[in-house]
C-alpha cells in the first residue's frame, strides 16, 4: 500500500470516469492494491458516492492539469462537501490516438474524447481540420464505445491502458501538445487523516474580512515562518458581492510550523477550515 495511506484503508474507490481511465490508474498507482473501482459519470456524482459509506470508502478525484490549469468546479464541491482530503497523487499523462485495427490516422474522420484530453492535442488536431471532433464525458468511455459500436472512422484520444482494456490500436501515440503534462489527483474520504508527524503539506480554505491589505497580511504572515503557499484560489462567496474565500495548499517542515501557520491564518481569517493534512505525493 502506499506509504500516504494513514486512515483509510479502502476496497471500493469512487473515480470520475470508467475502466481504463486516468483516474484509474491514478487510484491504482496511489493504493497499491486490488481495488473496486465505482464510475462516476461526474466529478458531483463522484463526491456524493464519496459521502455514502454504503457506497465507497473513498474516492480519486483530478483537481489540476499543469496544461489545463485548475478545475475550478471540483474546488468548490470540496469546499461544499462533507469529505476531506487524505492524500493526493501526481500522474504523467500521455495520450494516445486509437481506433479498430486496420485503420490509419488517413481513415479517421472524427475523434471523440473528453474536452480536457482535446485541449491537451489541440496542436496534433490541428494538422487534421477535416476531423470532426466530439466532446465526451470521459477518455476511456469514448475508446469504449468505439469498440462497442464498431465504429469504422472514428478514433478516441485515451490512454494504453484503455487500448489495451477495450482492443483498439495506438495509431498515434503521445500527441499531447506539452509532453511534460502532469495532473494532480487528490484522495478523498470522510474522515480526516490521524495527525502524522511525517505530514508536510495540507489544503484549507479560508476568509478575510473585506479590507485592503487582508489577504497580503495573512500571506506574509505564512511567508515569515517559511510556511510554503503552492497553490491559492480564489472563490466568490454566494450572496456577498466581491467578496471571496481563499482555497490554500501549504507546505511546511513539520507540524509546529504547521500549527504556527494556522495560528497566523486565524488572526486575518473570518473563516478557516482544514480540508485536509497529508504528506505530499508521488509522481507516476
Amino acid at each position: 500500500m502506499n506509504e500516504n495511506v494513514e486512515t483509510l484503508t479502502a476496497h471500493k474507490i469512487a473515480i470520475q470516469g470508467y475502466e481504463g481511465s486516468f483516474h484509474q490508474i491514478a487510484a491504482e498507482g496511489y493504493f497499491h492494491e486490488s481495488i473496486d473501482i465505482i464510475p462516476c459519470p461526474s466529478f458531483s456524482d463522484l463526491a456524493y458516492k464519496c459521502s455514502d459509506a454504503s457506497i465507497t470508502d473513498g474516492g480519486v478525484m483530478a483537481i489540476e492539469n499543469s496544461i489545463a490549469g485548475s478545475i475550478l468546479s471540483n474546488y468548490q464541491l470540496l469546499q461544499g462537501a462533507d469529505l476531506f482530503i487524505k492524500g493526493e497523487i501526481y500522474l504523467q499523462i500521455s495520450q494516445h490516438l486509437m481506433a479498430l485495427p486496420g485503420q490509419t490516422v488517413n481513415d479517421i474522420v472524427e475523434v471523440r474524447s473528453h474536452p480536457m484530453a482535446i485541449y491537451q492535442c489541440r496542436q496534433y488536431l490541428k494538422n487534421y481540420p477535416n476531423m470532426k471532433l466530439v466532446e465526451a464525458e470521459d477518455t476511456a468511455l469514448s475508446a469504449k464505445q468505439v469498440r462497442d459500436n464498431n465504429l469504422v472512422g472514428v478514433a478516441a484520444i485515451a490512454s494504453k491502458r484503455a487500448s489495451e482494456l477495450y482492443d483498439l490500436e495506438i495509431i498515434a501515440p503521445n500527441i499531447e501538445t506539452v509532453h511534460n503534462n502532469y495532473t494532480r489527483f487528490l484522495i478523498l474520504g470522510r474522515q480526516a487523516n490521524d495527525v502524522d508527524e511525517s505530514a508536510n503539506k495540507a489544503s484549507l480554505y479560508f476568509g478575510v474580512n473585506h479590507e485592503p491589505g487582508s489577504l497580503a497580511k495573512a500571506l506574509t504572515a505564512l511567508a515569515e515562518i517559511n510556511v510554503n503557499v503552492s497553490k491559492i484560489q480564489s472563490f466568490p462567496v454566494i450572496k456577498k458581492e466581491w467578496e471571496y474565500y481563499f482555497h490554500l495548499d501549504v507546505e511546511f517542515e513539520n507540524l509546529e510550523q504547521y500549527e504556527q501557520g494556522l495560528e497566523a491564518l486565524k488572526k486575518y481569517s473570518n473563516k478557516l477550515r482544514v480540508l485536509g493534512l497529508y504528506k505530499k505525493g508521488i509522481t507516476l
